[in-house]
């Protein structure tokens, strides 16, 4: 039940005011890593698509759009003590992930072993009701990026790396609020994955049972559409009097350096 089912080779989603197209793409599993193109991930052991290949994409183009419509990952790696997943905040730069902590995080002290991880974004777009619930399902985008993340020590790096994640969170609120200070950045952890082995997978549309031996079955069946929505802003009681609220977090205003997708709002 809420199994993942085929996706629909052409199809269209609205997340707001951004509609992105997603037409699952093939590319060859027998992909040689030497010739991936630059707008292509090399295919590997790990990323390699073995259940419902048809809703993957290997384009780095899909990757960057599902990594550039969140700030949430989750980090999961074998820790001395056993599998550990940790959510954090992200920022995508060029072709790097950069994730936060904290240096006081015992988890996070595992990445100075330089393990291997694996980084995982999704978004739920809807659920699929179907005339069986074997045939139920998610509408979904998901990234996995495999990779031995590095902790940034150089301090402008550093940097760059915060300013990344502030500005995939909240873009302009780096240089409105006070930027940190050196003993802030000493007790903060910040890592970076190099994004050269990942995949995505996307499943959109109906249910795929339509044609099968419950087409005749008096019910309904079809897609409720999700999406995360903001709400009113609540002001802290303790902000200096009368302070108004900044443009850069206006409804409309660009959540993603490049311009998508927008803030989501409801109404």
């Amino acid at each position: 039940m809420f199994r993942s089912g085929r996706a629909h080779a052409e199809g269209r989603e609205t997340w707001v005011a951004v509609s992105l197209t997603w037409n699952n793409r093939f590319m060859s599993p027998n992909t040689d890593p030497a010739n991936a193109s630059d707008e292509e991930l090399a295919v590997t052991e790990k990323t390699r698509l073995k259940r419902f290949p048809e809703q993957g994409s290997f384009l780095r183009q899909d990757l960057h759009s599902i990594l550039d419509a969140g700030f949430i990952c989750h980090l999961g790696w074998n820790a001395a003590w056993g599998p550990m997943v940790l959510p954090t905040s992200y920022g995508r730069l060029d072709d790097q992930l950069f994730l936060h902590g904290s240096v006081a995080s015992r988890s996070l002290r595992a990445a100075r072993e330089t393990v291997p991880m694996c980084v995982t974004v999704t978004h739920v777009d809807g659920l699929v009701l179907a005339r069986s619930v074997f045939e139920h399902a998610v509408n979904y985008r998901c990234a996995m990026v495999y990779g031995t993340p590095r902790i940034v020590t150089d301090p402008d790096e550093k940097l760059a790396g915060l300013k990344a994640i502030s500005d995939q969170i909240a873009p302009g609120q780096w240089g409105y609020a006070r930027e940190p200070a050196k003993e802030e950045l000493a007790v903060t952890t910040v890592l970076v994955m190099d994004l050269e082995e990942a995949s995505v997978k996307i499943r959109l549309g109906p249910p795929d049972d339509g044609d099968g031996p419950d087409a005749d079955r008096a019910i309904w069946v079809g897609e409720i559409p999700l999406r995360m929505v903001r709400t009113a802003p609540v002001a802290d009681p303790t902000m200096v009097p009368a302070t108004p609220f900044p443009d850069h977090l206006q409804p409309g205003a660009s959540r993603v350096a490049g311009g998508v997708p927008e803030w989501p709002v409801t109404g």
